[in-house]
């Protein structure tokens, strides 16, 4: 059974930092391609950040200089390290594990930035 588990969202202030964990299982972890995705209320869901099977990373620029993605293969898991978080960065954040032909999303995790 495969299953994704977002966790280490929450309510932070602006200028602050939350790491996001994506713990997987039920499937071959090391050879997917690892996104972390953001849904607004009102918005479409968008990506924030990929990394690859390989360890290649990528970013939206919205959030470039500010998170970091990373992965352990070894612990079936990959991180959204988030640094100096606006109230734009208030969403439900999704990990998504992809490669072609298939696809798996997990449940979401808040994350609230405000004052």
């Amino acid at each position: 059974q495969v299953q994704l588990v977002e966790s280490g969202g929450g309510l932070v202030q602006p200028g602050g930092s939350l790491r996001l964990s994506c713990a997987a299982s039920g499937f071959t972890f090391s050879s997917y391609a690892m996104t972390w995705y953001r849904q607004a209320p009102g918005k479409e869901r968008e990506l924030v950040s990929v990394i690859s099977a390989g360890g290649s990373t990528n970013y939206a620029d919205s959030v470039k200089g500010r998170f970091t993605i990373s992965r352990d293969n070894a612990k079936n898991t990959v991180f959204l390290q988030m640094n100096t978080l606006k109230p734009e960065d208030t969403a439900v954040y999704y990990c998504r594990a992809m490669k072609p032909l298939s696809a798996y999303w997990g449940q979401g995790t808040q994350v609230t930035v405000s004052s």
